[in-house]
């Protein structure tokens, strides 16, 4: 392409004598030279918004919880023994002018529930939020059940939104007598837009001296970039990273003429960002994640396979006929060793995981496997990476 360019320039006569050619010359021949990935760019940098990769401090959801009743379950509700339940409904019905003692109440279509919910940043009173309601006590399937109207509380104890409705089951529960089929989660279910807001929560932009951006991820070159791109879209200083994680933009400076304005400014300006070398594995699961650019030192990985099988059994030895013994219950106990022979992979200078973990499939390794050996690596210093197990 860039041979291209260069021979259709020189063939115009007048780009020769009105332009320095030579050092078009010497600009072309160095980008035509140039390695592939010095103009792509490296496959672990990719340009993101800074949207993407940061949040505003003080712009945040909150979370909400409740205490309430479940109520119309098919027989599926708490039992007896769960006595706050009772106590709850008895508080519930002398609200509504009913009196009644909770020792003598029976009801087995009830159930005592935690109503959770997350209030949305700039919340305003009648915008609806979804809810999930959660069992308490003893109830084998809150399916079909009705949550009665719910105060949903912040963390400083004042009521910021009202839950009611029928709930949604994503599972169910049948069979008697032992005989049980349990699918998903019966006793948690989920209310769309069951929850009103009744108290404003929205931050007030307008007092922001400060604007603030907090990293997702911690990271003093993302960080550095951010204010960087800010200063440049400005033309001016403007935004100063102040650690790994925050940047600070000062509004006055900006000269823009409201902060929501100078946060939509900012947040659509790009960067370029640099994927952590970090490997996660989850060890219940056997998942492995790898992010950037992940290397592995020179290394050589020897894997066998041992496998012990103990298989114990009762035997009735029967006595003799002349004699007047009687039957006798004898343990035998059978002891089988297969020892595989060990397999082995062995990695150059600049290999990375991947290659490592296609190896290790090659050889017969299973996920847990590779999660030890990955262990293993990292503890002898061959893996260039963070890891990390979850």
């Amino acid at each position: 392409m860039a041979f291209e360019l260069l021979t259709g320039m020189l063939r115009n006569p007048r780009f020769i004598v009105r332009h320095n050619w030579p050092a078009w010359l010497a600009m072309l021949a160095a980008m035509y030279f140039l390695p592939a990935h010095a103009l792509l760019g490296s496959e672990a940098d990719r340009r993101v918004l800074i949207r993407d990769v940061t949040q505003i401090q003080g712009v945040r959801d909150n979370q909400l919880v409740g205490y309430g009743l479940v109520v119309g379950l098919s027989r599926t509700g708490d039992t007896q023994q769960t006595f706050f339940t009772v106590q709850t409904l008895a508080n519930s019905l002398q609200r509504m002018g009913v009196q009644i003692a909770p020792g003598t109440v029976v009801v087995k279509n009830v159930a005592a529930v935690f109503v959770t919910a997350s209030l949305p940043a700039f919340s305003r009173p009648g915008m609806k939020v979804d809810v999930t309601v959660s069992s308490v006590g003893d109830a084998k399937s809150i399916e079909g059940g009705v949550l009665l109207m719910t105060a949903l509380r912040a963390a400083n104890g004042e009521i910021y939104a009202e839950a009611q409705g029928p709930l949604v089951i994503g599972g169910y529960s049948e069979g008697a007598s032992g005989n049980l089929k349990s699918v998903n989660h019966p006793t948690v279910g989920r209310i769309a837009e069951g929850g009103i807001v009744e108290r404003d929560a929205a931050v007030d932009l307008s007092r922001f001296s400060i604007v603030s951006l907090l990293l997702l991820n911690s990271d003093f070159t993302a960080a550095r970039d951010i204010a960087d791109a800010i200063n440049k879209e400005f033309g001016k200083t403007v935004a100063a990273a102040l650690d790994s994680r925050r940047i600070d933009v000062n509004v006055a400076d900006s000269g823009a003429s409201s902060v929501p304005i100078l946060i939509s400014r900012v947040q659509n300006l790009s960067i370029t960002f640099h994927s952590p070398a970090k490997v996660v594995v989850n060890e219940r699961t056997g998942t492995i994640v790898m992010g950037g650019d992940v290397k592995l030192s020179p290394v050589s990985v020897i894997h066998g396979s041992l496998t012990i099988d103990v298989q114990t059994a009762h035997v009735i030895v029967q006595p003799s006929p002349l004699t007047n013994g009687k039957p006798e219950t004898v343990t035998e106990t059978k002891l089988t060793v297969n020892d595989a022979p060990a397999q082995s992979i062995q990695l150059e200078e600049g290999a990375n995981v991947d290659e490592l973990i296609k190896g290790l499939h090659a050889i017969g390794a299973t996920s847990h496997d590779i999660i030890a050996i990955l262990q293993a690596i990292k503890a002898a210093g061959g893996l260039q990476a963070d890891l990390e197990v979850i």
